[in-house]
């Protein structure tokens, strides 16, 4: 698989690249997405509703992207993890997820992907894994797109650890509000002010 190299597909869990910095902090409607049916959603409403949980989703079309050269939508990946689990809805309507165990069965049965769940996985085993040439779906704050700033927090954001150089971890986060978010590079040490300690390796 790439890991370094530019090539690597860099896919956002919003239909519009361009717009993820209003989404996040200028308050725009998610509805307000005019590319919203590129994402395989079945309507704009289910768009609006499931597009602000698809982080890690978006990490698994990047690993099919780079091993395939093609990928189902970002919603068909999402209807078949929900059959397995990966999401569970209350009855308020409010979304739980990404759940790591059923999100890698369904990986490994449906896109023959090796997985492994790491519920605790330090800094050093990060990079091991990298190392071994395995792509990492680390927990991370979403803030670590503006890692200029202090984080406010660790975990809760999914983004996808394609290598390493040296010290330097290569990513790709599927909320960067900015062409260099989204395809990112941080040092060990920063990227571990937002790093929460969670993760899934895939190969």
């Amino acid at each position: 698989m790439p890991d370094l190299d530019l090539s690597f597909p860099t896919v956002t869990q919003y239909a519009s690249p361009d717009l993820i910095a209003a989404f996040a902090y200028q308050g725009r409607d998610h509805g307000a997405d005019p590319r919203w049916a590129e994402s395989g959603a079945p309507d704009l409403d289910t768009y609006r509703r499931w597009c602000g949980h698809m982080c890690g989703i978006a990490c698994l079309r990047m690993a099919l992207l780079a091993r395939n050269g093609d990928a189902p939508t970002l919603f068909a990946l999402l209807d078949g993890a929900r059959k397995y689990g990966a999401y569970t809805e209350d009855t308020d309507g409010a979304i739980h997820g990404l759940i790591y165990a059923p999100f890698a069965q369904y990986v490994h049965d449906v896109h023959r992907l090796h997985t492994e769940v790491h519920p605790t996985l330090t800094v050093p085993d990060l990079l091991a894994l990298l190392d071994a040439g395995r792509l990492v779906m680390a927990s991370v704050h979403k803030e670590i797109r503006r890692p200029e700033n202090p984080a406010p927090g660790k975990g809760g954001h999914l983004v996808l650890v394609t290598g390493r150089q040296g010290d330097t971890l290569h990513f790709r986060n599927p909320s960067g509000h900015t062409e260099q978010t989204r395809t990112a590079r941080l040092p060990t040490a920063e990227f571990a002010e937002f790093f929460g300690g969670r993760g899934v390796s895939l190969i």
